[in-house]
């Protein structure tokens, strides 16, 4: 079993090594290179939202968009502005309250965060050439859980900074 400093070796490594690929996965002239070849105006924010649109399968509220992106909501509703605009996403009457309104992703929504999708993948397949399968495998199977990790600590840190839980056995169940 790896003693204390080999741990904090790993995680300085994995730090490192996640640094640059989100910088190289994010950077302003890449995304917009690869947008282009895909044929896309949306901005690397406006994807995200697309995504989480996408994999709701239906309307979303903007406070539920908010919550799983990490975001305020008057961040998402300027987004859903800008992207209703393109037509790439639809606001409707929410049913349970009238008041509210839903967001759902359109079908040319869809096709465009398809056409982005099949561009990421075709880079990372060539950056991944020789990469054995296996390896590939065991590295989305660890960064899932790093990501699922991450995000719970986000969300509670969120949570307790934000909206502190009432003490007591409430507050128990919740955690």
């Amino acid at each position: 079993m790896p003693d204390a400093e080999d741990e904090r070796i790993t995680a300085a490594d994995l730090e490192a090594v996640l640094a640059s690929l989100a910088y190289l996965l994010t950077r302003s002239q890449e995304h917009e290179r690869r947008t282009a070849r895909a044929g896309i105006t949306a901005a690397r924010s406006d994807v995200y939202l697309l995504r989480a649109l996408a994999e709701a399968e239906g309307a979303s509220r903007v406070s539920d968009l908010a919550d799983r992106l990490m975001v305020k909501p008057s961040h998402v509703t300027r987004q859903i502005d800008r992207l209703q605009g393109q037509q790439l996403v639809e606001r409707t009457q929410d049913e349970l309250d009238r008041r509210a309104r839903q967001v759902a992703i359109t079908a040319d929504g869809r096709e465009m965060l398809d056409r982005l999708k099949q561009a990421n993948i075709a880079g990372l397949a060539s950056a991944l050439d020789g990469v054995p399968e296996p390896d590939v495998a065991a590295t989305v199977s660890v960064l899932r859980h790093l990501v699922d990790r991450y995000v719970h600590r986000v969300r509670t840190t969120m949570l307790s900074e934000d909206d502190p839980l009432p003490a007591g056995p409430a507050a128990h169940e919740a955690g």
